[in-house]
């Protein structure tokens, strides 16, 4: 299976600590590595991980938010000093507005193409933000106090051909087998021979980043059987900040049938962060605490 690694570059809230950063979430697919959310201090935080900050070419925002998106600003000075030419994407609601105003900002312009992409926040649905040959992402309108989303890697189930299963079918590398490939069913000696029959499928890894958001239907929606969903969880209990509470995140996770649920974008009155994992644990048996610079397998 293709490496899927998720690095969390900041779990703070609009107020950082000396151990929280802004919110920021490195994901890596193999060769394809983007950002959720570019909080103020991204870039520091991303060479504390030993990463580097020159492999990203997408960043989706999740609203705009200083906490969520400040770290743009001297993140693109870098990309620009440090020579990069390839193009950048910043996703997010009404981004090609922001990008704009982060564009007049710049002294000499960005120095290389960053194009903006607007990501629906309006209509209740998903949308498909990037569709490649082996994963998507994708987003959904939440709600907070700015025009907000949550975004979705999906890896499409990958469809191997199990060598002995074909042969059992007198099915072998050749024409047969590209059309069985192409078209899901075959005519073979007078038999009919779908793809299930002679390949082995493995199901996609699916993860799920809510942003700041009150617990919605499109998030748990979206996060349906999620391998990982990482989930606003600025209070312990309920309150009228438009933010969701740890107990909130436990309910969508065990609602949504997800396998792990990761807590994240803390108020800095929590220094000790077990009575909100204990607030979640009380709906789903699986969840952490997120803590900056921690590296998770997917």
């Amino acid at each position: 299976m293709k490496p899927l690694e998720v690095v969390i570059l900041g779990s703070g809230s609009i107020i950082p600590t000396k151990d929280r950063n802004h919110s920021s979430i490195w994901v890596r697919r193999e060769g394809d590595v983007f950002l959720w959310d570019c909080g103020e201090g991204t870039q520091g935080q991303i060479q504390k991980a030993g990463l580097s900050f020159m492999k990203v070419d997408k960043i989706f925002i999740t609203h705009w938010h200083a906490d969520h998106f400040a770290g743009l600003i001297g993140l693109i000075e870098t990309f620009n000093l440090e020579g990069r030419e390839r193009k950048l994407e910043i996703y997010g609601p009404e981004a090609s507005r922001f990008v704009s105003l982060l564009s007049d900002m710049s002294w000499y312009d960005f120095g290389f193409e960053v194009k903006a992409i607007d990501v629906d926040h309006l209509d209740d649905k998903e949308t498909v933000l990037v569709d490649e040959k082996e994963y998507i992402i994708k987003s959904v309108p939440t709600e907070h106090t700015v025009p907000s989303v949550a975004y979705c890697l999906e890896e499409k189930d990958s469809v191997n051909i199990n060598e002995e299963k074909a042969a059992k079918h007198d099915l072998y590398p050749g024409p047969k087998m590209g059309e069985l490939k192409e078209k899901g069913k075959v005519k073979h000696k007078g038999i009919e021979i779908r793809l299930d029959d002679v390949s082995d499928i493995t199901e996609g890894r699916k993860i799920v980043y809510s942003g700041d958001t009150l617990p919605v239907k499109t998030v748990k929606r979206l996060s349906e059987g999620a391998d990982l969903l990482i989930h606003d969880a600025t209070f312990i209990e309920e309150t009228n900040h438009r933010h969701s509470s740890a107990k909130d995140a436990g309910k969508i996770a065990k609602e949504a049938n997800v396998k792990k649920l990761l807590l994240t974008h803390y108020s800095r009155r929590y220094k000790d962060l077990n009575p909100l994992k204990e607030g979640a644990e009380e709906y789903h048996g699986n969840v952490e605490v997120a803590k900056d610079l921690m590296k998770i397998e997917v």
